[in-house]
């Protein structure tokens, strides 16, 4: 790949975790072919292990030396930062003028996103490591203190708070009326989105970092057991589960009939989202944390690279190999696909 600095062009926006709400992935139409060349390299000063955001042409990258950066796509210099008082595992989310995340010093933050000025802090009681979701002015997020919290979008203001049996790591997927999210107790929960109370809990054999997706009535989630589980919305009844080789950290994709998962077997798998029988798997690293996300006929995840693989095959179509290990989520923004790695460097590749 050749280096340098290029305009480029404005990318479509990815504004939270896996693009949006619904977890599908990306869905983005981006060319089925390897990246030529670096477009910008910017250097965050500290390893990234979240994923990045976009949003308005500013790309939001947080790094585990608390900062959060705020970086001009079209050159990629940086617009602001800000530091946070403790490490940022936290993927970012926006929401109206709002850049939103968690923090190791056990609160989530909302920031200015046009100048990086801090406009409310909720505490909890222990590190923030998932992703805030907001969905109709509540913001909802979990805490490693084993509880789920909704606040108020614009002020912060607690809504309500509900112990679960463990820390929680994993990402809420909210709609209107429920919550969906994994537990450190081994359970996946739903709650009632305005009030917080558990509607119901359905057991796996350990503990879950994994976060859900939601397809129709069916949650689809990964465990530490080594399991993926397919699980009914409204009742929590198991519809299936897979077994693969080892835990699963990575949290699934899905597209209208597929399921896209990572297990630390160094797989990547595509099973059928209503019956749960594998369609095909590929080895694509030792190891396999991140998500996955859908471009035009390509599935991509990191596992070292960024591997881009026939959705219809599980081929393997292209691998990119950048310096320093990637295993943030990537971005695809038209032909533009954003980085970061754990050794600090963020990345625009075209």
């Amino acid at each position: 790949m050749t280096m340098g600095i290029a305009k480029s062009k404005a990318p479509a926006d990815w504004p939270t975790l896996l693009k949006e709400n619904s977890r599908a992935g990306g869905q983005q139409k981006n060319p089925a072919r390897s990246p030529e060349k670096v477009v910008w390299q910017y250097r965050a000063g500290s390893s990234v292990r979240s994923a990045p955001i976009l949003d308005g042409g500013i790309l939001y990258v947080n790094s585990l030396n608390g900062i959060v950066h705020a970086i001009e796509v079209s050159t990629g210099t940086p617009k602001w930062q800000f530091q946070a008082p403790g490490q940022v595992h936290s993927t970012p989310s926006l929401y109206e003028n709002r850049i939103l995340f968690g923090c190791d010093d056990g609160k989530v933050y909302a920031l200015d996103r046009n100048d990086g000025g801090k406009m409310w802090e909720a505490p909890t009681g222990a590190e923030v490591w998932a992703s805030p979701v907001v969905l109709k002015g509540a913001v909802y997020f979990g805490s490693a203190d084993g509880k789920v919290y909704a606040v108020d979008a614009t002020s912060g203001r607690q809504k309500w708070v509900r112990e679960l049996g463990g820390r929680v790591y994993s990402t809420i997927y909210a709609t209107e009326q429920r919550l969906y999210v994994g537990c450190g107790d081994a359970r996946v929960y739903s709650l009632d989105a305005s009030s917080g109370a558990t509607l119901w809990s359905t057991p796996t054999g350990n503990g879950i970092i994994s976060s859900p997706a939601v397809i129709g009535d069916v949650v689809l989630i990964g465990s530490e057991d080594f399991f993926v589980y397919a699980l009914d919305s409204r009742s929590g009844e198991v519809r299936w589960k897979y077994e693969t080789g080892l835990g699963i950290a990575s949290s699934p994709a899905v597209s209208s009939d597929l399921t896209f998962i990572g297990s630390k077997d160094g797989f990547l798998y595509a099973l059928e989202t209503q019956s749960g029988r594998l369609r095909w798997k590929t080895a694509v690293g030792d190891v396999v944390t991140a998500s996955p996300v859908i471009g035009d006929g390509v599935v991509c995840i990191q596992a070292g690279g960024t591997f881009a693989l026939e959705i219809a095959t599980g081929n393997v179509v292209w691998r990119a190999a950048m310096a320093g290990t990637v295993q943030s989520v990537p971005v695809l923004a038209g032909d533009t696909i954003f980085l970061a790695s754990l050794s600090g460097e963020v990345y625009a590749l075209r």
